[in-house]
């Protein structure tokens, strides 16, 4: 078949594309500006565009469907041509849905958590000669791409994003796939940009649970008083599974899982991973897989790209970089670090990059979210906000909003990264926590000055 991506270069958009193409599908594509790592995996395959720009007579009535992807805007050329052949106009989710229509499909929801639970059950199904499609927003080690779809599988794992699916389709991403399994790892307030109170927020995972297939199933953190509560209204057929924080003890910086009388030692730590491994256990459970071979499994499983990724470690200092943006993200990783490493001082470095974090009115919701570190750091670039509309904080505002006079706040790239290069950091962990990129921070340039 042949297949049309419109704004090729988001992250899930050209590791579909990948999937296809790798299928065997002719896959052609469009972006008006396309970053790394996309552009070399996409230049890999040979599915690059030639020409940056959107190319209307790359779709003809050849085309058997196009995928549009959420950066592209309604009066996009390509979109106005696909529209007048009258040809199918997917979403990402929506295409995968139809994909997948007639296999088990997991979807793993939820404010944190829901890239290293889906993560955590995609390395134990390969590990188990499992074959399955799926969808993770971050590279997996062992796998190539973060997408993949198979013609003899029989179950489907995606991450289920609750923002929206494209700009013709305002539904949640998670709405469209409608599960079989869904887990819901906790409800913390983000993208206020789209859910403007929290209310409205909850709202979306409430309706997620009323698109469980029939007699399907809901596995979620009983710890959150939120979710109880959506828990307690689902449909008489869905069966309720919980889960809590798995059991564990930390002994010289080491964790270990325990169960069944055993000890396991795994890779990752912190609270709330010990809380992403019952929830990746529950899954798997369900799909057949015992407990031994579950936790001989996860033993070996490293996380998840900028998932706690460790970039470095010496007898002096460790250097790791996660995805944390969020307040539940950010207090939940600073927390696991510094229970982690206790000899150890923490640099805790957040950069403040997506809309909610640089909205004045929800900067308060991080008050106290990085107490447990010994240094603070809250970096920002000022264009970005402007870029979003959005009122630029001074330090102040900043520190008012964290609770902690004692944040260092840089709005600078040469004036932050000066503070780095200079600082004597032996004795410390440094964390790095972001969803963008700290302006293209060189992390490597640090790492050789700590060494």
């Amino acid at each position: 078949m042949r297949f049309h991506f419109i704004a090729i270069g988001g992250a899930a958009m050209h590791n579909i594309a990948i999937a296809l193409h790798l299928k065997g599908h002719m896959v052609t594509g469009s972006d008006d500006d396309i970053f790394e790592p996309s552009k070399s995996r996409l230049a890999l395959h040979g599915l690059l565009p030639e020409v940056p720009g959107w190319h209307p007579e790359k779709i003809s009535n050849q085309t058997d469907a196009v995928i549009l992807g959420m950066h592209a805007r309604k009066d996009n050329p390509e979109l106005l041509r696909a529209q007048e052949l009258g040809i199918r106009i997917y979403s990402f989710p929506e295409f995968l849905y139809e994909q997948t229509r007639n296999k088990k499909r997991v979807v793993i929801g939820g404010s944190h958590g829901k890239t290293t639970i889906t993560s955590m059950i995609m390395h134990v199904l390969k590990e188990s000669g499992i074959k399955f499609d799926y969808l993770v927003g971050s590279l997996v080690e062992g796998f190539e791409t973060m997408a993949g779809l198979e013609d003899d599988s029989e179950i489907a794992v995606f991450e289920g994003d609750e923002y929206l699916s494209s700009p013709v389709d305002p539904r949640p991403k998670f709405h469209l796939y409608h599960p079989d399994i869904a887990v819901i790892s906790g409800i913390a307030w983000d993208h206020m940009n789209v859910f403007p109170t929290f209310d409205i927020y909850c709202e979306q995972f409430k309706k997620f649970t009323s698109l469980i297939e029939p007699d399907g199933i809901l596995i979620y953190f009983e710890e959150d008083k939120n979710l109880k509560i959506i828990a307690d209204e689902v449909r008489k057929d869905i069966r309720k599974i919980t889960y809590t924080i798995h059991r564990h003890i930390v002994e010289n910086s080491i964790t270990f899982l325990i169960a069944d009388g055993k000890r396991y030692q795994v890779r990752v730590f912190g609270r709330h991973n010990m809380q992403n491994i019952s929830a990746a256990h529950k899954v798997c459970s369900v799909l057949g897989i015992s407990g031994n071979d579950f936790y001989k499994s996860i033993s070996s499983f490293r996380g998840a790209q900028k998932r706690l990724q460790l970039l470095f470690q010496s007898e002096k200092c460790a250097v790791f970089l996660d995805f944390a943006h969020s307040p539940s993200k950010l207090r939940a990783t600073v927390e696991a670090v510094k229970q982690q490493f206790t000899l150890r001082k923490l640099l805790a470095c957040i950069e403040l990059h997506t809309f909610s974090s640089m909205t004045m009115e929800f900067l308060h919701e991080y008050k106290y979210s990085m107490a447990m570190a010994d240094k603070k750091v809250v970096y920002f670039d000022p264009e970005t906000a402007r870029n979003k509309k959005l009122e630029v904080p001074d330090a102040d505002f900043i520190k008012s909003a964290f609770g902690d006079d004692q944040i260092m706040v840089f709005n600078n790239k040469e004036e932050f990264s000066s503070f780095l290069l200079s600082g004597d950091w032996n004795g410390y962990t440094i964390l790095f926590m972001s969803s963008g990129t700290f302006s293209n921070m060189n992390f490597q340039e640090f790492i050789d000055s700590v060494r």
